[in-house]
């Protein structure tokens, strides 16, 4: 359960950054267009082309599978970040007593991120950032690698969304924490190379200078 937040005042303090790697699972663009099209037809909603129903199930369950890796990768990096962040605050000794645990990290992120944050999701073509946020860090609330396909149920795979949902309000649920928002704490977005390329053009400009 969240707590009230704290008086912060106008008081803003700057977390670390938000880094985001590249997904290298090797999963085609019209491979899970392929997966989604068998979902459509499984479901009624747009004609089978004479398709074998068991073929589009395995196909559909492929699909659902690679997107459970790419989740779980983008939740690895989540969860990096706010044990930054919980590494950061407990810093403070103003912030000392205030409840801000893990789950104030990921309200953070969800409910209430920058809205420089917002605007660079919208850009990369995120929209339902908060959906996947979500899932990508229920996800990592149950396993610390994806595991192998064939051991996962064919009914988790289908349904795998309203699984990592559940997870994520359990580890919210699990503890008392202070709702913080945007107006008291800061950070920034960035993939991997970019930010990689900020830090080497950082690095280099006492030289160049020189």
């Amino acid at each position: 359960m969240s707590a009230s937040a704290t008086a912060f005042g106008e008081k803003v303090w700057t977390l670390p950054p938000l880094i985001l790697h590249p997904f290298n699972e090797h999963v085609s663009p019209s491979a899970l267009l392929e997966n989604s099209r068998a979902a459509l037809m499984l479901s009624g909603l747009v004609s089978n082309d004479g398709s074998d129903p068991e073929i589009l199930m395995r196909r559909l369950l492929s699909g659902r599978y690679a997107e459970t890796r790419m989740l779980f990768f983008l939740g690895k990096d989540l969860m990096r970040w706010i044990e930054q962040c919980g590494e950061s605050v407990g810093r403070i000794p103003a912030l000392q007593g205030a409840l801000i645990r893990p789950q104030s990290f990921a309200h953070l992120l969800i409910a209430n991120p920058p809205k420089e944050v917002q605007q660079k999701l919208m850009r990369w073509g995120v929209a339902d950032y908060a959906s996947i946020f979500v899932r990508a860090l229920g996800l990592n609330m149950l396993f610390v690698r994806p595991p192998e396909a064939d051991l996962l149920a064919g009914e988790f795979l289908r349904g795998y969304d309203r699984y990592a949902d559940s997870l994520f309000r359990c580890f919210m649920e699990s503890d008392p924490y202070c709702n913080i928002t945007s107006v008291n704490f800061h950070f920034e977005l960035y993939a991997s190379g970019e930010y990689s390329r900020m830090l080497e053009s950082e690095w280099g400009r006492p030289e160049a200078e020189g």
